[in-house]
């Protein structure tokens, strides 16, 4: 806005000000005086068109469509070649099932031209972060075309060849792990071409509740001009205005499939028809009122499955092909509300970073959280304080019992330091993991640190080598946490980060994590597998199970050449003494089959995130060569692997008269028309703008000086 207003003030001051010299009377003057004149007049031209330039909109603010188009989301506006359908996305259709804890999900996109002209249709759409999608198919008429799985620029060629040639072709693409691009070329007058996605994805607890999300709409992204990301197409995709439904169809089914009772099931995010034709099975679909604008917010179902006592199950399915790769996934679910008859005793040790990083607002911010934690322990309970900068120290040899005293006593020692010295995080936990710890006692380790080390890749590993030994939760304290040290030590701990920015956060978030830990139900847990080997386990060792998490295990299995039964028997210590359970597998194989065919993408989906992680420290595509080759081999997509499917025969005759449509999107519901593509404007000038400013018009003042002299030197002549 500042420079359009200067723009329009030096090009509107600058006409006037040479109108106002032209109509002076100057005709009689000396020839020398009205050279000079024209010569002022000619700089003053020059000076005005050189701030008009400067203040004119750039390139990023020509409100032209072709500019709006590659910064940011742009409206959709009917019309155009009326030969030309602008909507050919006519509907999606999904279809999930869920297999306990795994959803396996197949999303049917009609594409159909209506128009007069071929055309070539892109689509961006969401998906979920989880999501590992294995499988496309092109359905054309009466043909169906397999999808393969390309590396990224050889799918993309493919694709370019087919479309050049006049063939009906397929491109599905992942721009981000939870954005994705269908194009669809050589759609012909008339055709229905029906494209198919499959995918699945695991699903975790929140609070003792799963939950389903399957998201709809791409929200419009403003594409800033200094971002690395500025090139990209996608980005530029059309929206339709507020209030303005998409016309292309959505429908859901959900059937949920599970080795434990479902207790609940409800969705916050639209109206549902349910059906339960038995405990351990439900179908929901939306209800019929829901089905009018049901694409504009993410479709969100929450069940539950915990019941009043420690359940578990298992799921097999065997593999097909030449690798026959068998699959399984074990769990153990925590009763809804555990008694406290079988809550395990609970000891604590509390990992505070006293280093330089700390001193101050994030030590401080600390103590205040510690101050919750520690003082909402029961009298019951035992707790240790490690502190650690350079060195570790325990404040006891060995935990003692949460009284008040012993309470206090740690309060003062925590207070009285200040930080300082470096980060050793590594040594502060093994410290921690030779501390004995009685078998029928569920230890947690609460780290608390700003995560100012570069040791995340070692941190993780201790951690996931240890889950046996003892859960871990780690909370990031300031304003610049290290969130990928916390995040992953969640995911290595198979718990929850928590990140306290303001020392206001820390009573809600030191009451979150109690009402997480609060219950422990089931320590020492121990898998076994009788009459079946099993490899490449995640993960190698279980964490307790707690009221608010379950435990999950999945991994590979065969027959085993011994004779005798095949089970699963879990094994671990509650208040009341020893749990032991044991899961018959041919029962579980028997109920297994297709619905539990996901298990393998599951795995090597979880493979391939592991890699990601580890490439984003490593920084660039270290790991590129590994996880391209798990793509391929799985037929995963990944940020270096896409669908591409080809037909062979040539349809259209004149490829290149095809028009190319961006199927719009609505807008997010709750989300209004200024989210929506303004050319770019810089909300101030810079400061080589503002030198040229001053400079410009001090010339300026300069030239009307000059001028007024003149004419009064006319007139007393």
């Amino acid at each position: 806005m500042v420079r359009n207003t200067l723009a329009l003030f030096a090009q509107t001051f600058g006409k006037r000000l040479l109108a106002d010299t032209a109509a002076s009377p100057l005709s009689g003057i000396p020839r020398t005086v009205g050279k000079c004149l024209s010569s002022g007049c000619y700089v003053a031209s020059s000076c005005f068109m050189a701030l008009a330039v400067l203040f004119a909109p750039s390139a990023h603010g020509q409100a032209n469509e072709a500019a709006d188009r590659t910064e940011s989301p742009y409206f959709y506006l009917p019309g155009g070649d009326p030969g030309v359908d602008a909507l050919p996305l006519k509907s999606t259709d999904v279809e999930v099932r869920v297999a306990g804890v795994i959803a396996d999900v197949t999303v049917t996109q009609v594409y159909k031209n209506e128009g007069a002209r071929p055309i070539e249709a892109k689509y961006v759409f969401p998906g979920s972060t989880r999501a590992a999608v294995h499988a496309m198919n092109v359905r054309l008429a009466d043909r169906l075309i397999e999808a393969r799985i390309r590396e990224k620029q050889q799918a993309k060629q493919e694709y370019e060849q087919a479309r050049s040639e006049g063939k009906t072709a397929a491109l599905l693409e992942q721009h981000r792990p939870n954005v994705f691009q269908m194009h669809v070329a050589n759609i012909l007058p008339g055709d229905d071409v029906r494209v198919e996605l499959h995918y699945t994805e695991l699903l975790t607890p929140e609070s003792g509740r799963y939950r389903f999300v399957f998201p709809t709409v791409v929200g419009p992204r403003y594409n800033s001009p200094q971002s690395a990301s500025a090139g990209e197409e996608w980005l530029a995709q059309p929206t339709l205005p507020e209030g303005e439904d998409s016309p292309a169809r959505f429908d859901i089914r959900v059937r949920l499939d599970t080795p434990i009772s479902i207790k609940e099931v409800a969705s916050p995010s639209h109206a549902i028809a349910t059906e339960r034709p038995g405990e351990r099975h439900a179908v929901i679909g939306l209800a019929a009122q829901a089905r009018q604008a049901a694409n504009n917010r993410d479709f969100i179902l929450d069940y539950r499955l915990a019941g009043d006592a420690v359940e578990s199950g298992v799921m097999l399915v065997r593999g097909g092909g030449e690798k026959a790769e068998n699959f399984f996934l074990a769990m153990v679910e925590p009763p809804a509300a555990a008694p406290a008859s079988v809550i395990t005793p609970r000891d604590y040790i509390f990992v505070v970073d006293i280093s330089g990083s700390m001193h101050g607002f994030p030590l401080n911010t600390a103590k205040a959280m510690l101050r919750e934690l520690i003082g909402g322990l029961r009298p019951s309970d035992t707790f240790n304080v490690l502190l650690f900068a350079g060195s570790s120290t325990f404040l006891h040899q060995n935990s003692v019992p949460a009284t008040q005293e012993n309470i206090d006593k740690a309060l003062r020692i925590i207070d009285n330091n200040s930080g300082g010295g470096s980060t050793e995080l590594i040594p502060a936990l093994r410290h921690v993991y030779a501390q004995a710890k009685p078998e029928d006692v569920s230890r947690t380790i609460v780290v608390v640190t700003d995560g100012h080390v570069s040791v995340e890749r070692e941190a993780f590993s201790l951690v996931r080598h240890n889950l046996d030994q003892a859960n871990l939760f780690a909370f990031g304290i300031g304003s610049s946490v290290n969130r990928h040290l916390i995040e992953g030590l969640a995911r290595a701990g198979m718990g929850e980060p928590f990140v306290i920015t303001s020392s206001g956060d820390a009573p809600a978030e030191a009451a979150r994590f109690r009402q997480m830990i609060a219950s422990p139900v089931l320590t020492s847990v121990h898998a076994a597998f009788e009459g079946v080997e099993t490899w490449d386990v995640v993960p190698e060792k279980l964490p307790d199970v707690l009221s608010q998490r379950p435990v999950i295990l999945f991994g590979k299995w065969r027959d085993a050449p011994e004779a005798g039964p095949k089970q699963l028997v879990l094994e671990g210590r509650r208040a009341d003494g020893a749990y032991r359970q044991a899961l018959p597998l041919l029962e579980a194989l028997e109920q297994g089959g297709e619905q539990f065919s996901a298990l393998r993408h599951l795995w090597a989906r979880q493979r391939i995130a592991e890699l990601s992680d580890q490439e984003n420290l490593l920084g660039g595509n270290a790991l590129r060569g590994d996880i391209t080759a798990l793509g391929l081999e799985y037929s995963l997509l990944t940020q270096y692997t896409s669908f591409v499917a080809v037909d062979e025969q040539i349809r259209n005759p004149r490829p290149g008269a095809a028009a190319t449509v961006n199927q719009p999107q609505p807008l997010p519901q709750g989300v209004s028309n200024l989210a929506v593509g303004g050319a770019y404007v810089p909300g101030s000038p810079e400061p080589q703008t503002l030198g040229a400013l001053f400079v410009t018009l001090s010339m300026l003042a300069m030239i009307a000086r000059r001028l007024s002299r003149q004419r009064r030197r006319h007139l007393t002549l």
